[in-house]
């Protein structure tokens, strides 16, 4: 496969997601790039830290995570000074 027929594939891909999905991919696309430039943060962390991250990623891939506007909400309405 050339790399010219390996971009099709990955546009057609993500040409055909939801848009949740596609920011989503959109994330993963830039963490990659990013993550690709400076991993000395990562090796900074220890190996407890870096096993809790990866059991973060687990639990997400499983759908076991809370959305962030379920936490935001429930946070706006505890500290709420209305």
């Amino acid at each position: 496969m050339t790399t010219s027929d390996l971009k099709l594939r990955i546009f057609r891909e993500i040409d055909s997601l939801e848009k949740s999905k596609l920011e989503d991919i959109y994330g993963v696309i830039m963490n990659y790039i990013n993550g690709q430039r400076d991993i000395s943060e990562w090796n900074k962390l220890t190996s407890n830290q870096q096993k809790g991250i990866y059991d973060a990623i687990d639990e997400m891939d499983a759908q076991q995570g809370i959305l962030n506007e379920t936490i935001l909400e429930k946070y706006r309405k505890k500290y709420s000074h209305d």
